[in-house]
């Protein structure tokens, strides 16, 4: 078992810093948005499992030849009043999941909790300052001049446009935010960024992490900009979303230009799409890269 340990050890540690880096810098992932996020959930879900899952595989060792049968025998010991024996090193293995587990979970839970309050009260404010726009189911207007347009997820979702949008655009580019915005909706692209916002913030000097965080987000924009770019011309969406992304405050950081700039060239010049074959690739990869650690878990 000790062996199956520090093989998810090295596994979780190269999930978390230089594969997070290379994916997150791979030219591959804006011609398969959904194949890159689906291997992104891979590389979140399986780094997890390996880091946990070492502890507690060097902590149990001692109890077993595989972690189920160790599992088991602690579990007997435990129910006869009997405390398992195990060395320091174990002991300390055990902890250290631990602490990370409840790190994981700690952050997760706190952020999850952040971004529900802060949704009812937009929530609420929405319904005291917005007016329902009559044509669009779950759409509401806010009466301000500057073109905005967002969504608000959740089991009551909200699709917000402001007044300056509709008095910016023509009715196709309206059409283009919407479609764009309602995409977010659909997938619900809120629950694919947030346990990546929590990884991030779970241990921000990791920077794979950090790029981890990043290369999302932009992967759920341009998955938009992609289901958007089926329902109107190019022209029109990127005039849309250059009034929309042009309201953003002279203060924002460059790094937002920079990144819209770049999914405008990728509407106008789209990418060749992955080959079929690549594209299952892909897929079959992210499925494999998750059953690793866990037949390490199982048959360690």
């Amino acid at each position: 078992m000790e062996s199956a340990a520090l093989l998810l050890l090295v596994l979780g540690v190269l999930l978390a810093e230089p594969v997070s880096r290379s994916l997150a810098r791979a030219q591959w992932t804006v011609r398969d948005p959904v194949g890159a996020l689906l291997v992104w959930q891979a590389v979140g879900l399986a780094g997890g499992l390996a880091l946990l899952g070492s502890g507690v595989v060097y902590g149990l060792a001692p109890l077993g030849p595989s972690l189920p049968t160790a599992v088991g025998n602690t579990a007997e010991m435990l129910a006869a009043g009997r405390v398992p024996q195990l060395g320091v090193t174990h002991v300390l293995a055990l902890l250290a999941a631990l602490v990370l587990a409840l790190r994981l979970v700690g952050v997760l839970v706190a952020v999850t909790t952040r971004t529900l309050r802060a949704r009812r009260r937009h929530r609420d404010l929405l319904d005291l300052l917005a007016t329902p726009w009559p044509d669009v189911p779950h759409a509401q207007v806010l009466d301000h001049p500057v073109p905005v347009a967002y969504c608000l997820p959740g089991l009551r979702s909200r699709l917000v446009v402001s007044a300056g949008v509709l008095d910016a655009l023509d009715p196709p580019a309206v059409k283009a935010v919407l479609a764009h915005e309602q995409a977010h909706l659909r997938e619900r692209h809120d629950l694919v960024v947030l346990p990546f916002v929590a990884w991030g913030a779970t241990a921000p000097f990791v920077r794979g992490m950090v790029c981890a965080q990043v290369a999302v987000a932009a992967l759920v924009e341009m998955r938009a900009d992609d289901v958007a770019s089926a329902a109107v011309t190019p022209k029109q969406l990127t005039g849309a979303l250059r009034t929309v992304g042009g309201a953003a405050p002279a203060a924002a950081l460059s790094s937002f230009t920079d990144a819209l700039d770049r999914r405008l060239l990728r509407i106008v010049r789209p990418p060749a799409p992955l080959p079929s074959a690549v594209r299952i690739m892909v897929r079959l990869g992210a499925l494999g890269l998750v059953a690793i650690p866990t037949g390490l878990l199982l048959l360690s």
